[in-house]
């Protein structure tokens, strides 16, 4: 799923204009790069951790020359699915779509993202 396609779903579920849409997804994904770049770890409960974690520096094989290669340490961004995201996926096997996402009306909603039904008070 791309954030076009999350910006379109949230958009239709929840009956806000796709501009809107759009600037609140950015929003989030700019405040969970921000807080990353800043703490270095952010939990969102229910979904799991992001995490910065050190590599170490290694050698490595050049393919073209199998020449060895000492690559540098590095920072790199890691994710730790959540209990409930972990029990979703858990003896589940993923299935490449067939058709598009906005191809496809029957089709059924997913259990992390159920439709929201029109409430009026």
């Amino acid at each position: 799923m791309t954030k076009k396609q999350i910006v379109k779903e949230l958009s239709q579920r929840y009956g806000v204009d796709q501009a809107v849409t759009r600037k609140i997804v950015q929003g989030v994904l700019d405040a969970v790069v921000g807080s990353l770049a800043e703490e270095g770890r952010i939990e969102l409960r229910n979904f799991g951790v992001f995490e910065i974690r050190n590599r170490a520096s290694r050698v490595a094989r050049n393919p073209r020359t199998n020449e060895p290669i000492r690559l540098p340490p590095r920072k790199v961004v890691v994710f730790q699915p959540g209990k409930k995201l972990q029990d979703l996926t858990e003896g589940s096997e993923v299935q490449p779509p067939q058709q598009p996402r906005e191809q496809q009306p029957d089709q059924p909603e997913h259990p992390a993202f159920p439709r929201q039904q029109d409430q009026t008070v």
